[in-house]
């Protein structure tokens, strides 16, 4: 993005020029590990133009020297019910606040001048994000052990699909045997 930042209460609590706005929704089983899996993760994302050669996808946010705004986003945790969103998946706010707390820490120890290329919005508070948005590139990221924890045991069929899954493949090897009966029968009249 080429131009970020987020309001409340008509101040600005973070602003960036170039860089990256991280929507952080940090779910129920989430932990420092996965905290500190994401920020590895986000620092060495190649999505920029290469500073040097100017060639596209090539550069990290560290090679390019650019911002990052941290905004905290329980609604990324949602799931709809019919069509209602449930957040039931979020952490709690009081938790919640801390693990985001760390990951702010974590990026500022990694980035340098942190002080002005890490910036955040005011967690839990319903702000205004101003994202000009390059592209638009939008990549959605989840740690290797939120995914595992998030895989669907993939559904048994029931005995009625069985006995209908059957019934088709025991009907399609009626008509071959038919088709090769009626085949050999042409060349023994041969």
């Amino acid at each position: 993005s080429s131009g970020i930042n987020a309001e409340y209460g008509g101040r600005i609590t973070g602003s960036i020029g170039k860089g990256m706005c991280v929507l952080l929704g940090i779910s129920r089983t989430d932990t420092e590990k996965e905290i500190q899996w994401m920020v590895n993760k986000l620092v060495k994302l190649r999505i920029f133009d290469h500073p040097e050669t100017g060639k596209p996808w090539d550069a990290d946010l560290l090679q390019c020297n650019y911002g990052i705004l941290v905004v905290s986003q329980f609604t990324l945790q949602c799931v709809l019910k019919g069509n209602k969103p449930d957040f039931h998946g979020a952490m709690k706010s009081e938790e919640s606040e801390k693990l985001y707390n760390q990951f702010v820490v974590a990026l500022r120890e990694i980035v340098p001048n942190s002080d002005t290329l890490v910036q955040e919005g005011e967690f839990g508070a319903f702000m205004q994000v101003h994202i000009q948005n390059d592209g638009p590139v939008t990549i959605p990221i989840d740690s290797p052990e939120s995914l595992s924890q998030q895989k669907v045991k993939p559904t048994k069929p029931s005995k009625q699909e069985k006995k209908k899954i059957d019934k088709t493949d025991q009907g399609k090897k009626d008509k071959e045997e038919k088709e090769v009966e009626k085949a050999t029968e042409g060349m023994e009249q041969l």
